[in-house]
This record gives C-alpha cells, sequence and structure tokens, in this order.
C-alpha cells in the first residue's frame, strides 16, 4: 500500500514540474483585473435594481 502511495507522490511531483506557473505579476493583474470587473458588474447591478425598483414603485401606486 505505501509503494502506491510513494509512486502516486512521484508522479504527481513529476507532473507538477511541467506545469507552466504564472509570474507573479501576472497573478496581481489578474486579480487586479477580476476586482474591477466585479466592482463594475456590481456597480451596473445595482443601478439596474435600483430602476427597476423605482419602476415597480410607480406601478403599484
Amino acid at each position: 500500500m505505501f509503494g502506491k502511495i510513494n509512486k502516486f507522490i512521484s508522479e504527481v511531483t513529476v507532473e507538477l514540474k511541467k506545469v507552466a506557473w504564472t509570474t507573479r505579476q501576472e497573478l496581481i493583474d489578474a486579480t487586479v483585473l477580476v476586482l474591477i470587473s466585479t466592482g463594475i458588474l456590481g456597480v451596473f447591478l445595482w443601478i439596474g435594481d435600483t430602476l427597476c425598483a423605482q419602476f415597480l414603485r410607480l406601478i403599484i401606486r
């Protein structure tokens, strides 16, 4: 059983060496892009929600 575990760990190590890891700067740029996109989408949804709520208030009255 321990032989299988050791084989698995060694195979995982070999595969992880093949991975093309992003640089620190690429990771920071991608994170900033995600945060900005999320903020813009959040503002867009907030404005849309507010407009829909106002429209529904006008209809209900």
